[in-house]
C-alpha cells in the first residue's frame, strides 16, 4: 500500500489522550497534537534556558559550555537561578519535553491501531535520564549528584564518578549493562549484515528469502531466533542494556559507598576457599 494512500487511512479523529480536537491535525507529515505542542514548547524554553545560561558564562566554545547543579550545600531547596536554579529548570524542561514526546508516541500508536512497543523503550531511556538527575540525587539528598549540562563537563562528571568509587568496572550491574550493549551490537550487526547478503545478491542472482536467512543461522548457530524473534531480541538486551544501566548507577551511592573491589569480598570469603 502507498505510504500516501495509507496515511489517509489514519489521519481521522480519535485517539488523544487530552485536547480532544483542539490540536489534532498534522503539519505536513508531522502529527501535533497536545503533546507535541507541549514538546515544542519544553525544548524551546529548555533551550533558551541553555543558551541564556552560556551567555552569562566565561566562554561560547560549545565544548566547554557549562550548566552546573546547585553545591550540595542547597541539599533539595532550589538555589539561586546562577548557582544552579538553571540547572534545575532545564531539567524540568528536559522531563517534561521527553515526557510529552513519549505521550505523543501513544496517540500515533492508537491512531495506528498499533501496540505501545515504541513509547514503551523511549520511556526506559527517559527512566535513565531520570534516575540520574532526579532519583539518585533525592537518595543522595542534594541535586548537587546530578550530571553537569555540558560536553566536557559531563565526561567529567562520569569520570569523577568513577574514580569516587574506585573501580567501577566493578559493579556488577555495571557488568551486566555493558554485556546487554556489546550484545545488542552483535546481534542487530549480525542481522543487518544477514538482511544485506540477502536482499543486495551478486550480478545473476536471485534475491533470497527469509528460509535462506533462518538457513544460514541454523548452520552458524544451530538455531534461527526467526524474522520476528530478531527483532523482539534486539529490543530485549538493548532494553535491559539500559535498565542495568539505570540501576548500576542508583547502586553507586544510595545503596554502596565504598569502592567496588570490596563488593566482591562475599566471593573471597565463601567457605569453600578453606577446604
Amino acid at each position: 500500500m502507498a505510504m500516501l494512500s495509507f496515511e489517509k487511512k489514519y489521519r481521522v479523529r480519535g485517539g488523544t489522550l487530552v485536547g480532544g480536537d483542539l490540536f489534532d491535525f498534522w503539519i505536513g507529515p508531522f502529527y501535533v497534537g497536545f503533546f507535541g505542542v507541549t514538546t515544542i514548547f519544553f525544548s524551546f524554553l529548555g533551550t533558551a534556558l541553555i543558551l541564556w545560561g552560556a551567555s552569562q558564562g566565561p566562554t561560547w566554545n560549545v565544548w566547554q559550555i557549562n550548566i552546573a547543579p546547585p553545591d550540595l550545600s542547597y541539599g533539595l531547596r532550589m538555589a539561586p537561578l546562577l548557582q544552579g536554579g538553571l540547572w534545575q529548570l532545564i531539567t524540568v524542561c528536559a522531563i517534561g519535553a521527553f515526557g510529552s514526546w513519549a505521550a505523543r508516541e501513544v496517540e500515533i500508536c492508537r491512531k495506528l491501531g498499533m501496540g505501545y512497543h515504541v513509547p514503551f523503550a523511549f520511556s526506559v531511556a527517559i527512566l535513565a535520564y531520570v534516575t540520574l538527575n532526579v532519583i539518585r540525587p533525592i537518595l543522595m539528598g542534594g541535586w548537587g549528584h546530578g550530571f553537569p549540562y555540558g560536553i566536557f563537563s559531563h565526561l567529567d562528571w562520569v569520570s569523577n564518578v568513577g574514580y569516587q568509587y574506585l573501580h567501577f568496572h566493578y559493579n556488577p550491574a555495571h557488568m551486566i549493562a555493558i554485556t546487554f550493549f556489546f550484545t545488542t551490537a552483535l546481534a542487530l550487526s549480525m542481522h543487518g549484515g544477514l538482511v544485506l547478503s540477502s536482499t543486495n545478491p551478486g550480478k545473476g542472482e536471485t534475491v533470497k528469502t527469509p528460509e535462506h536467512e533462518d538457513t544460514y543461522f541454523r548452520d552458524l548457530v544451530g538455531y534461527s531466533v526467526g524474522t520476528l524473534g530478531i527483532h523482539r531480541l534486539g529490543l530485549f538486551l538493548a532494553l535491559a542494556a539500559v535498565l542495568f544501566s539505570a540501576l548500576c548507577i542508583v547502586l553507586s551511592g544510595p545503596f554502596w559507598s565504598r569502592g567496588w573491589p570490596e563488593w566482591w569480598n562475599w566471593w573471597l570469603n565463601m567457605p569453600i576457599w578453606n577446604r
